[in-house]
């Protein structure tokens, strides 16, 4: 299975920018959604530089809104979209975004373990602008290349590791003293 093209930094943002005057909501598994409390506490880009296991080396970028739910604090009402960009515009003023880069959306709480998930849609729902979120998936980028995930074209295996080293021989340097530093012998 394919997966779904990630959004980028620049859609995200214009989906923001089209219905600033929206309550902004996050659901982060079904009929599951971050509490109307939540605060987005950093924003944060990440290079990325990896080789995988074909040997190719891969790069890109990632934004990272990390969210967070306040224990003691409950509002009705989740933040308006245009809250969200007077933040993001806060953090641009520092740090100039990358508008290619990948979106990722980090939250955790006491009943879901923190991990940073892919906006899937977002959503127009009443007053609610929806982020609707996807785990993020483990892949093999060979596979996707369109190669396999096991041994190359040349016989070499791209997943595992090898299985024995090369040998290197070992040669006894020491020689008899007396064949060493006899007169004429040229060692000294």
């Amino acid at each position: 299975m394919k997966n779904q093209e990630a959004i980028n930094w620049a859609t995200f943002k214009e989906q923001l920018l089209l219905r600033p005057e929206l309550d902004l909501q996050f659901q982060y598994a079904e009929n599951k959604w971050v509490d109307t409390s939540y605060h987005i506490t950093e924003i944060k880009q990440a290079p990325i530089v990896s080789v995988d296991c074909g040997g190719k080396m891969n790069s890109w970028t990632e934004i990272i809104v990390q969210l967070w739910e306040p224990a003691d604090q409950q509002q009705d009402r989740a933040m308006k979209a245009g809250k969200a960009l007077s933040i993001i515009e806060l953090v641009e003023k520092t740090l100039p975004l990358n508008p290619l880069a990948t979106v990722k959306i980090e939250f955790g709480n006491s009943g879901f373990d923190t991990r940073q998930m892919f906006p899937n849609k977002v959503l127009i729902e009443g007053d609610n602008l929806v982020v609707d979120l996807r785990p993020d998936a483990v892949q093999c980028k060979a596979i996707e290349r369109g190669g396999s995930c096991g041994t190359t074209s040349t016989g070499e295996e791209c997943c595992t590791p090898a299985s024995t080293k090369p040998q290197v021989e070992l040669k006894n340097l020491a020689i008899s003293s007396a064949e060493c530093c006899t007169s004429g012998s040229g060692c000294c």
